[in-house]
């Protein structure tokens, strides 16, 4: 397992009436940002599949800390990145949306390892 370093995370809400090949579409996810961003580390992905709907849709959403280096300019070229990485993934016409959110300072994120009683 690859040592986790920030740990974004990747969540997808969508219409239960379309089909993705979640494996494969979390792990272009997680290398597309770390194409952009190296130190990002490894993305938790889930998704939430919505048997009530209204109008077939994908929502995602892509958190990451605050750093210095994640400004307006790495963060819309992070968005057209994911946007395109995504999309390819989809193959039936919806409604997309996508969300980068920064988290604060008072947000920890690690791994957890439980010793043996």
């Amino acid at each position: 397992m690859r040592q986790p370093k920030e740990m974004p995370h990747a969540e997808i809400n969508y219409s239960n009436d379309i089909s993705i090949d979640f494996n494969k579409l979390f792990v272009a996810i997680e290398n597309t940002i770390n194409q952009l961003d190296p130190s990002a580390g490894i993305c938790k992905c889930r998704a939430y599949p919505s048997a009530t709907y209204r109008h077939t849709h994908v929502l995602v959403t892509v958190s990451l800390l605050i750093k210095s280096h994640r400004d307006e300019v790495f963060t819309q070229e992070l968005m057209k990145a994911l946007e395109l990485t995504i999309k390819s993934h989809l193959k039936k016409t919806c409604y997309f949306s996508l969300l980068i959110t920064y988290n604060p300072s008072q947000y920890i994120t690690n791994h957890h390892n439980p010793s043996p009683s």
